[in-house]
């Protein structure tokens, strides 16, 4: 961590610092170790932390770091490094240190501290065989474990789960600082996206809004009785792809399938009011799809699609081919919902056709059709959603780090970003020196009024993030800055840097107290 010498990051040690500063056993000044997740600091920790300060002269405060967290899905609440601060932070505590180790046994062997701080619960009905395993290693060298009196619990999952504090903008800090990213580094990522050059390829769809009001029902059958008031249109599933990519400023090709039918003739007129080069291949055997929500009073009373699922024909997946293969944009989006145009039949083919050292991406957003994120193997990126990612994978019971980094492995993609919809989201890459594994976001919506759609401005803004930057955390934050806009809007409108640029501003305002 940078600048530790300032304030109270000076106690956040290494392994090898902490080691330095106390000195080799025997020592003059007692040192007394705790150790835990210290996901939300509670009095229950701080009843310990003073407990365990009373008996020796230095406190060493250890915490498990974010891979090892596991008890619990979307855990930790609090990142490891912002932990850490917290600790620090503390005037009973004198070093603060991350263990890297899922258990604390090398870092107690290394360290040797005269006493292990333990909480009440870890004693009081006979030692667990991983608390025997700690006072085994204490044993070696002399040490010896206390027990913290009283019966407090001391863990933070109750107030977690129950009332979670609002932590969005310290994470964020907390993440850009280790990442070296700054405010102007995701503003000038952010304007720099213009001219970018995208390829986009993938099922359109119609979202109608009926809205309604509720007359009545009937009286012999269970029937809503619903007035019709008006309906509005929007262009959505990849078609809504390439208008917040031509929004945020990329020129855009979109390459479709459309019927032959009033709803194409809108598609279009739509799609050229926002500067998005449409390569549509009308087949005249399908509609296009269309799913009407019907509303009465902001409760959705009933959703009728209209859509024909089958596969494109050979001659469709031809034209296909030749419009992916002939593409010199600077990146590719395979935008899948499942209405015929990728299935097993056709994705491989598709795949094959895209040329050389184009940045690729692949979506998959399906609701109520089956789709699998992993038919789209060695991508640059992918961003699908929790549901979908447990479906690639048939794994319903894993906690989300562990299921995404199975999917990062398998997809063999460089980047994932999972999106956890209110949860945030949580992204995977390929681990150095210099960056660990995943990190996770909060969510930065406000406000939801229509979720529909901001899965495809989060991929719209990172894709074009990535590409310019090829930092994974400024694609990240600026595809969740661009979702949460998307959330606070009715219907499927593009997204605008303004719009997201006004939630850097926010964040930036809020984090620095303006």
């Amino acid at each position: 961590m940078a600048n530790k010498n300032k304030g109270y990051e000076r106690k956040i040690k290494t392994r090898e610092e902490l080691i330095e500063a106390i000195g080799p056993r025997p020592r003059k000044k007692k040192v007394i170790m705790c150790h835990g997740t210290f996901d939300l600091v509670h009095p229950g920790h701080i009843r310990h932390l003073m407990y365990a300060k009373s008996k020796a002269d230095i406190l060493i405060a250890s915490l498990t770091s974010d891979p090892h967290i596991k008890k619990a899905d979307y855990r930790p609440f609090v990142p490891q490094d912002l932990r850490a601060m917290n600790l620090a932070a503390l005037e009973m505590v004198d070093y603060v240190i991350v263990d890297g180790n899922e258990t604390p046994l090398e870092n107690l062997a290394a360290i040797q501290p005269d006493f292990f701080a333990k909480g009440y619960e870890y004693g009081k009905e006979g030692l667990h065989p991983k608390t025997q395993e700690e006072v085994n290693v204490l044993d070696s060298y002399g040490g010896e474990v206390l027990f913290t009196p009283g019966d407090v619990v001391y863990s933070s999952s109750f107030v977690i789960e129950n009332n979670p504090p609002n932590l969005t903008a310290e994470k964020l800090q907390i993440l850009m600082k280790g990442e070296g990213v700054t405010f102007d580094d995701l503003k000038n990522a952010l304007l720099s996206m213009n001219g970018v050059r995208v390829h986009v390829v993938g099922d359109t769809i119609v979202d109608t809004y009926t809205y309604c009001t509720l007359i009545g029902g009937m009286t012999k059958t269970p029937t809503f009785s619903l007035r019709y008031d008006q309906h509005k249109d929007y262009v959505g599933g990849a078609g809504i792809v390439a208008k917040h990519l031509c929004k945020a400023g990329a020129s855009v090709r979109f390459t479709t399938v459309l019927g032959d039918d009033e709803l194409k003739n809108y598609v279009l007129k739509d799609l050229q009011e926002y500067g998005v080069q449409c390569n549509a291949v009308i087949d005249p055997t399908r509609p296009t799809t269309q799913k009407n929500v019907f509303t009465a009073s902001n409760y959705r009373m009933l959703k009728v699609d209209k859509l024909d699922n089958r596969s494109i024909s050979d001659k469709i997946l031809k034209k296909f081919k030749e419009s992916i293969a002939s593409s010199e944009e600077d990146i590719i989006v395979f935008s899948d919902f499942r209405h015929g145009i990728f299935n097993q039949r056709t994705i491989s083919d598709m795949i094959a056709a895209i040329p050389e050292k184009i940045l690729k991406v692949a979506d998959s957003q399906v609701a109520s059709r089956w789709g699998n994120i992993l038919d789209f193997q060695n991508f640059d990126l992918i961003t699908p959603n929790e549901k979908e990612a447990r479906f690639s994978l048939g794994d319903q019971d894993s906690t989300v780090r562990p299921l995404a980094m199975d999917l990062f492995i398998k997809s063999k993609c460089k980047l994932l970003i999972l999106k956890l919809g209110e949860r945030g989201s949580i992204t995977y890459r390929a681990p150095s020196p210099e960056a660990r594994s995943f990190f996770i976001l909060d969510s930065f919506t406000k406000n939801v009024v229509d979720a529909v759609g901001s899965g495809d401005a989060y991929l719209s803004y990172a894709s074009l993030a990535f590409f310019k930057t090829e930092n994974s955390v400024i694609a990240s934050i600026l595809g969740a800055m661009a979702a949460a806009a998307a959330c606070e809007n009715e219907g499927n409108i593009p997204v605008s840097p303004d719009d997201v640029m006004k939630k850097i501003q926010k964040f930036e305002k809020e984090i620095r107290y303006e």
